[in-house]
């Protein structure tokens, strides 16, 4: 009997375990990855965290995985399926064993979204990436396209023109969502190329991505651009399927919790990128960690 289980290893889960450890409590991390950090791994530099005023997503989750270790944190590498809420005793079942916990904080984090156009799954892995950082290194003098405008689009496209010899940068507004500071570095590399008010419709090739068809919305025009390789950018969902029906979620699947990170079954708290609420970064996953265990240590007070 566990007094919690953390579902999900990236900056918020680490972060309540840290400190759900030096509460007393005792938890453990459950996650089907051995490695920790969750989306973090996957961004190529980190400039907007505290303390860190460059990093890679792999050094500091790197860093938040130490800390965890270095106070004894247990962690479970096992894939979680579901969760029963019975009264004071919650059993978290997964794909080895069932686990029984007084509490729970899910922390699953989120997932990339889809383009949903043709080819995108035909050539996944074969041309098609959603990780710059992972994949770019066997694009290296060569074309690529990314797709997006937000911050990991623009960061990507930054990484992948330190490599690639031509980088198109497909956006279906005329404007960027990214930070400006983000913007101003995009801006300023010579082998980056914006396409303005554009949708890619299709991927195409025969064995791997030779090329994608661009439409313009503005011009009412469409093109094929001659590309190696095509990453895309467009967003995330929350990973919560196996919590359908024990919580209460929005539209778009995400958890509804406050500040105090509590949702609406008792003794399970939401933390990190699948809670309900206006900003998702590093910094509010891991405060969300903090505040879960807080709350959790009022709940026990009065359970």
């Amino acid at each position: 009997m566990y007094d919690v289980l953390i579902i999900g290893a990236g900056p918020a889960g680490l972060g309540a375990a840290i400190y759900g450890i030096r509460a007393g409590f005792k938890l453990a991390v459950l996650d089907q990855s051995p490695i920790s950090g969750g989306q973090v791994l996957n961004t190529y530099e980190v400039d907007n965290y505290l303390g860190f005023s460059q990093i890679s997503g792999s050094d500091i989750s790197d860093k938040f995985r130490g800390h965890a270790d270095k106070l004894g944190v247990e962690f479970i590498n096992e894939q979680v399926l579901g969760i029963e809420n019975a009264d004071r005793v919650k059993t978290v079942r997964t794909d080895k064993t069932t686990y029984e916990t007084r509490a729970v904080i899910l922390a699953t984090g989120a997932e990339h979204l889809q383009l949903g156009v043709k080819g995108e799954n035909e050539f996944a892995g074969m041309g098609v990436s959603y990780c710059a950082t992972c994949d770019g290194a066997f694009f290296k003098k060569r074309t690529v396209a990314v797709v997006g405008g937000g911050d990991v689009a623009v960061e990507d496209a930054i990484f992948l023109a330190g490599m690639c010899s031509k980088v198109y940068l497909v956006h279906r507004r005329d404007k960027l969502r990214a930070a400006d500071i983000l913007q101003k570095k995009l801006m300023a590399l010579s082998n980056v190329e914006i396409l303005w008010d554009s949708e890619v419709k299709e991927i195409n090739g025969s064995d791997i991505v030779e090329n994608i068809s661009v439409f313009n919305k503005k011009k009412n025009e469409s093109s094929t651009l001659e590309v190696n390789g095509v990453f895309i950018a467009v967003g995330v969902k929350p990973v919560t399927e196996m919590f359908k029906g024990l919580v209460e979620m929005d539209d778009g699947g995400y958890i509804v919790a406050g500040e105090d990170c509590r949702t609406s079954a008792d003794g399970i708290y939401a933390a990190g990128d699948i809670r309900k609420k206006p900003m998702r970064q590093i910094i509010t996953a891991v405060a969300d960690g903090a505040n879960a265990i807080n709350s959790l240590q009022n709940y026990f007070i009065n359970n």
